[in-house]
């Protein structure tokens, strides 16, 4: 599938570099990482060649506590995010205003409104752009070659190895799409997929909504890959049906019948395989800060000096230093400061439901926010009354955005605290400066705002069985 889209859009071969020039279909723009691109459109006298094939999205600081420009966390951020829009509106780009109720996190907007698509080749100033791959587009994240982009509407890439990786059985009790990619990244390292677009296959994939498979290509990166993917099929065509940017009628029909072609064929080679059994699978911590830190939340905190490779050794033990941690602790020995449930790697709909089933009934014995990964997110649950569970169990209801996911809008977690958040990445300082963050499905972190410990959902679960 990967070498299909590439060989689609390749333009020409640079045959002294082995570089290929790719059209690109779609190119996300945010505010956090546009702005050089433009400042060099305009000194070097170009056009964006076709603007309405580029979206504006002030996601990352995005307010919490509102949708308004007076919402964004300081005035250094509401510079960049009204840059932003001027900037759209000086060339022409599409532009999701703050208030504007579709407005959210671009990697929820681009499939909830069809922008993304089966066999597009997409872009974004964000490496979590490889989420759009769930609908079986080629998707990854760029740096300074936004501007090339925009001039251009192609990009110079280097060819990409392809690693499949496939999960085969029913997921066991408790255990959710992001329990299945966290344990898929410590199968495979968190360099295990440099160079690579890993295409997810297997009865378990092929089983998991549209919202769980973009939960799934969400994290690719986190394992060091360029982008994931998930061959298109009945579940992606129904999911595009009615929206906004999908094509409609006998644009449909032709539609579907080049996104049917896509998948890979039958005896396809891969560069890589890797296989697991979702039946073995459990609920998933992070322990470090990688996401190939994790254990199963019956698991204990792992002991440095059992491992073999002494510069791995050394991470861990750094690790565990940085998180204040102990080897041979039981996970759910941990107690916790805070929590967060929202991003782009679940701040859907389904995520909402999910953490809301564990909530209801419950009291949070900690800091506990939910943000939305979108407008139209946001205004679903609170039709379903989603919001009313959250707040009447003490957890904060936010406005859509990345929030405390990067913590740049306001929202973080206080130095030397520990927080179990749902978003997909636990760096050093990543929800703010001295924080320790512990990656998990928004069950898990749901329960644990609930008891204020890391805690095995599915004793919560069997509890309301």
């Amino acid at each position: 599938m990967l070498q299909k889209i590439w060989d689609s859009h390749t333009v020409l071969t640079d045959e002294a570099s082995g570089e290929v020039l790719l059209y690109v279909d779609r190119l996300l723009l945010t505010d956090m990482s546009s702005f050089h691109a433009f400042d060099i459109l305009r000194s070097e006298s170009y056009a964006v060649r076709r603007p309405r094939q580029l979206y504006g999205i002030p996601d990352h600081f995005a307010g919490s506590t509102g949708n308004r420009i007076e919402h964004v966390a300081d005035e250094e951020r509401r510079v960049l995010v009204r840059g932003l829009a001027a900037d759209c509106a000086e060339f022409g780009i599409n532009y999701f205003e703050l208030h504007d109720p579709r407005m959210g996190i671009s990697h929820v907007i681009g499939p909830e409104q069809g922008i993304t698509l089966p066999g597009f080749f997409l872009l974004c100033g964000d490496s979590h752009t490889s989420t759009h791959g769930a609908l079986g587009a080629l998707a990854f994240g760029i740096g300074g070659q936004a501007a090339h982009v925009m001039a251009t509407q192609c990009l110079w890439a280097r060819p990409l190895k392809a690693l499949r990786v496939t999960v085969e059985g029913e997921r066991p009790f408790g255990v959710s799409a992001k329990d299945v990619i966290l344990a898929i990244i410590h199968r495979l390292g968190a360099a295990g997929g440099f160079g690579h677009v890993i295409e997810y296959a297997g009865s378990t994939i092929r089983a998991l909504s549209i919202e769980e498979r973009l939960t799934v290509c969400n994290m690719s990166i986190e394992a060091g890959a360029r982008g994931g993917i998930v061959a298109p099929d009945e579940t992606t065509y129904a999911y595009l049906k009615e929206r906004a940017c999908s094509p409609q009628g006998a644009a449909r029909d032709k539609a579907l019948a080049y996104w049917r072609t896509l998948p890979s064929d039958a005896g396809a080679r891969f560069d890589r395989e890797v296989t697991l059994d979702a039946p073995a699978l459990a609920p998933m911590v992070s322990w470090g800060n990688t996401a190939a830190d994790v254990v199963p939340v019956s698991g204990r905190v792992p002991n440095p000096a059992e491992e073999p490779n002494l510069v791995r050794r050394g991470t861990m033990e750094r690790a565990l230093e940085y998180m204040g941690l102990k080897a041979g602790t039981a996970m759910t020995d941990l107690t916790v400061d805070q929590v967060f449930i929202g991003s782009c790697t679940n701040g859907r709909i389904e995520d909402l439901r999910a953490a809301a089933s564990i909530a209801k009934g419950r009291k949070a014995k900690v800091s506990a926010l939910v943000v939305p990964g979108s407008g139209l997110v946001k205004a679903q649950a609170e039709q379903e009354g989603l919001d009313r569970i959250f707040k009447e169990a003490g957890f904060t209801w936010g406005h859509a955005g990345c929030s405390m996911c990067v913590g740049t809008n306001g929202d973080t977690v206080g130095s030397g605290k520990r927080c179990l958040s749902t978003s997909n990445r636990n760096f050093v300082g990543r929800q703010g400066p001295g924080a320790r963050t512990h990656l998990v499905s928004p069950i898990m972190a749901a329960a644990a705002a609930v008891t204020g410990r890391v805690t095995d959902v599915r004793e919560l679960m069997k509890e309301k069985a």
